[in-house]
């Protein structure tokens, strides 16, 4: 949309402050890092090993995760059947999933008393250890498959039907589609796809936790958060966190320099039409993908569910309590994110602000929440304590993790709302609160309601910077539920999973059906 002539409105000017504090508040703990950074020479070999396994478990936690979704969203986007958009809602189940639950599905399934192993046990074989580089990857990939197919199969999606028309009428084989048709479109969206989940490995803290921590497997987020911890060594916590920036910038530099075009062009938005050059091979593969997706994302779910629901009704008291602040933290981390998304995207659908916002949105995906929480406790150490304040700055790094999220579901549909009610309400003079309240926020409510769900899955899930800050009396669910597992409590912390995982299915689903209701198509 073009840049608008008239001067910002109240919420615009709103919202561009609110991007300025957003950049502040993720530039500030960074300044404050840099400058309680040691100098290089003060990292160990221990510092240097931890690098090399970052780099290459993030790589190869990427690269497995889109390679084994190719043949998924392939599948997906050629085949039609009863349930197809109920199993796609349902895979994308871990992608919200909190990830320690998550963590503790894959242990049921492929931990030391695990279900393969005991089946491997019956069988007389040999038993597999989950722990290490491995059980991090299987991890990962488990955690970032659904959102590695939900990318490439918007892609696959947005081929016109008209050039399945023409393909089909130029008699093309698989191997034509293939080449024509599935490269671009991979080549085009795979270095993106690619870099978004090496960042969210890269910075990934409670996987490294559980299934790492060994002179082996250990990542720069865990290196940081011993130093912290452990050694209270805030100098080279602050050095560590200096190179987890570098190397999640250079990742993104990478991948705008590997992005090529593929696009396919624009059509009629008429129906699909089945894909050319199928045959009994293709679809047998496609069935075989499906369901293997399908039995990999879903079983670890079903054994928490089977393991955990028992256990719940007996869960000891500080469990409970520890979900109340859970609770309390993730609404209060949803509301302020919503009320920092909803003027910053109306001030980029403007189009003056648009490149500013983008900016601060590629700045909050790049930089690491225990970074920025290393930051926050750098600042406010020599202030006051910051172990009080541990619930409210999980808060609201939780909410700058959120932001960026919810933020590119929020503003393509305020750059509509603007395009077409904005010009209608400024036509008949409607201004300010009235103007938002009856042509603009209507229009909001899905992505709203959407971008609100995640937010407040994601910090009920939250296993970070409490992690730093925490106090045994102050624990969240997630801290909780690691404490038991480390105290051998295993169907306490089953028990405990269950718990966090439908409180946090419950609160996406409640914030997002919340949107639908009364929406506006």
């Amino acid at each position: 949309m073009a840049t608008r002539a008239q001067p910002l409105t109240g919420m615009e000017r709103t919202g561009a402050v609110l991007a300025a504090l957003v950049a502040l508040a993720v530039l500030g703990p960074l300044v404050a890092v840099a400058f309680a950074a040691e100098g290089p020479g003060r990292l160990g070999p221990a510092d240097f090993a931890a690098i090399r396994f970052t780099l290459l478990q993030a790589a190869l936690s990427a690269l497995f995760s889109v390679l084994a979704a190719i043949p998924v969203a392939r599948a997906l986007a050629r085949r039609r059947f009863a349930g197809r958009r109920l199993l796609v809602a349902v895979m994308g189940a871990p992608f919200i999933l909190p990830v320690i639950v998550a963590v503790l599905g894959l242990l049921a399934i492929f931990g030391r008393a695990g279900w393969l192993n005991a089946a491997f046990e019956a069988l007389g074989m040999g038993t597999v250890s989950i722990y290490g580089l491995g059980g991090i990857v299987l991890a990962h990939v488990f955690l970032n498959l659904p959102l590695a197919v939900r990318l490439l199969l918007q892609a696959w999606l947005s081929v016109p039907s008209e050039r399945m028309r023409l393909a089909a009428s130029l008699g093309f084989s698989d191997g034509d589609m293939r080449r024509h048709f599935e490269r671009p479109i991979l080549c085009a969206v795979l270095p993106g796809a690619l870099t978004i989940i090496f960042l969210i490995c890269a910075t990934s803290f409670a996987v490294a936790l559980i299934l790492g921590g060994g002179p082996r497997a250990t990542t720069v987020e865990l290196a940081i958060y011993q130093a912290f911890r452990f050694d209270f060594d805030l100098g080279r916590a602050a050095l560590l966190g200096l190179v987890q920036v570098l190397i999640c910038l250079a990742a993104g530099l990478l991948a705008l320099g590997l992005v090529r075009g593929g696009e396919m062009g624009f059509g009629l938005d008429r129906p699909a039409r089945p894909w050319p050059g199928d045959g009994p091979v293709a679809r047998g593969l496609d069935v075989l993908s499906i369901v293997g997706a399908s039995v990999f994302l879903l079983l670890p779910l079903l054994a928490i569910l089977l393991e955990g629901l028992a256990a719940l009704p007996g869960l000891p008291s500080q469990v409970w309590e520890a979900a109340l602040r859970s609770i309390v933290v993730a609404l209060g981390s949803t509301a302020l994110t919503v009320a920092m998304a909803l003027p910053i995207a109306l001030f980029a659908a403007g189009g003056r602000g648009r490149g500013g916002v983008e900016a601060v949105t590629a700045l909050s995906i790049s930089v690491s929440p225990l970074v920025v929480g290393t930051g926050l406790f750098l600042i406010l150490f020599p202030i006051v304590d910051p172990v009080p304040l541990a619930l409210p700055v999980t808060g609201l790094v939780n909410a700058l993790v959120a932001l960026p999220f919810i933020l590119r579901a929020l503003i393509p549909a305020a750059r509509a709302a603007e395009a077409g009610q904005g010009r209608l309400a400024d036509a008949l003079g409607m201004t300010g609160w009235t103007r938002l309240r009856l042509a603009i926020l209507p229009r909001l409510r899905r992505p709203l309601g959407f971008g609100a769900g995640l937010a407040a899955a994601f910090s009920m899930g939250d296993l970070g910077v409490i992690a730093l800050f925490s106090s045994p009396g102050e624990a969240t669910l997630p801290m909780e539920m690691y404490r038991l597992m480390g105290s051998y409590r295993t169907d306490d912390a089953e028990g405990a999973a269950v718990l966090l995982m439908l409180l946090a299915l419950a609160l996406f689903w409640a914030f997002d059906r919340g949107g639908r209701v009364d929406a506006v198509a």
